[in-house]
């Protein structure tokens, strides 16, 4: 039981006795469901603003890192990715096609491109936001 359990059962029981219209009674205990609601999510707001402040300003440290295995890791997941898209896309249909022709049929290995493609989206997205902020000024 949370304390707003605690005190919102005595303040109900108040209203519930005090207000004799049952719907204005059941309106005004909405309205205070309503109340804390919103002052919990204003708290999570306030949680999630720290957390991601937090995370930019460790991105903004590895980002300036000297040592590559620090500051590369995002470029590195992006090669990563262009190299298997390259491989899926590119070297695989013309290895596929040139074993056909010396009648030699191969079949090239397949990738997860359900996880790939989960992993470049969201790297891409998040590249994209950065562009944007950049466009408009923003820090």
């Amino acid at each position: 039981m949370s304390i707003w359990d605690t005190v919102a059962a005595p303040i109900i029981s108040i209203i519930n006795k005090v207000v004799p219209d049952k719907a204005a009674a059941a309106a005004a205990v909405a309205q205070l469901n309503e109340m804390q609601l919103a002052g919990q999510l204003q708290d999570e707001f306030i949680q999630l603003q720290a957390v991601t402040s937090a995370q930019s300003d460790v991105d903004k440290a590895e980002a300036s890192n000297p040592s590559v295995f620090v500051s590369g890791a995002r470029p590195a997941i992006l090669w990563i990715c262009a190299a298997a898209l390259a491989l899926m896309f590119i070297v695989g249909p013309i290895f596929t096609w040139v074993c056909a022709l010396v009648n030699h049929p191969t079949p090239f290995p397949t990738f997860d491109s359900n996880t790939l493609m989960t992993l470049l989206f969201g790297m891409l997205g998040m590249g994209g936001w950065h562009t944007l902020e950049k466009v408009k000024g923003v820090s």
